[in-house]
């Protein structure tokens, strides 16, 4: 067992591949790497290493995302001219930013979960904000983070030592236990090829709307942050 270290191993998570040998050790794993125990079913399998049960595997998939799309286009938002009149509204008011937003289409998952608005009396955004803390395997999901409030204080309430929640600091020691310099926050530069990711780090001092500036957003930002100390594959561009 992967878990405890005692006993025989009997069972094997189908996300992460982890041995467990009960389910009080299978319940640990989820908690400690945030794994939902779901097979990936977009997973990387190398050509040596395809079976029929691979092939068998991806026509189900390819048959269950054909019934989706299918439902998503019978549904009734997708032809309401209220919804489409403000995801236009909503775009064209990001474009006058110099924010390129894309929304996607209804049935993604993104789309059903963005909560972004612009507020036209205070002719400010707020934003539905994604937050992913990779060295601990968490993330957060905020909603309607005004786009005039600084990165910093976005993170305050996360890795402040004082400031933030204790159940938070306690599952985000390594970044509340390290120097506010160390902290770096990323952003994935999107329509990029698959073999060539790349983030651009944004400036904690700054706005959130400032540091969206001049950048593709699709639905709402997801910033990742990181710690320069340890090693990452998470590549800045430039570097």
């Amino acid at each position: 067992c992967e878990t405890c270290s005692k006993e025989e191993a009997k069972y094997r998570c189908p996300r992460c591949l982890k041995y467990s040998c009960s389910l009080l050790c299978v319940k640990k794993h989820k908690l400690a790497l945030s794994c939902n125990g779901v097979r990936d079913k977009t997973a990387f399998v190398s050509v040596n290493e395809f079976t029929d049960l691979n092939l068998l595997s991806d026509y189900r998939f390819l048959e269950d995302v054909g019934r989706t799309a299918d439902a998503a286009a019978r549904h009734l938002a997708m032809h309401s001219s209220t919804t489409k009149r403000h995801l236009f509204s909503l775009r064209n008011k990001a474009q006058k930013c110099n924010i390129d937003l894309r929304t996607l289409p209804i049935g993604f998952t993104k789309r059903r979960e963005n909560s972004t608005t612009f507020n036209s009396t205070e002719n400010k955004f707020y934003w539905h904000l994604k937050l992913v803390f990779p060295h601990c395997h968490a993330e957060y999901t905020l909603k309607r983070v005004p786009d005039d409030k600084t990165l910093a204080d976005i993170l305050k309430p996360y890795i402040d030592p004082v400031e933030s929640d204790p159940v938070v600091c306690q599952r985000l020691k390594i970044y509340t236990a390290s120097p506010h310099s160390d902290v770096r926050i990323l952003m994935k530069i999107e329509n990029r090829r698959q073999n060539s990711v790349r983030y651009n780090e944004l400036d904690a001092s700054r706005s959130l709307l400032d540091n969206l500036k001049g950048k593709v957003i699709i639905e709402y930002p997801t910033l990742f942050v990181v710690l320069k100390t340890l090693k990452n594959d998470m590549v800045v561009l430039g570097q």
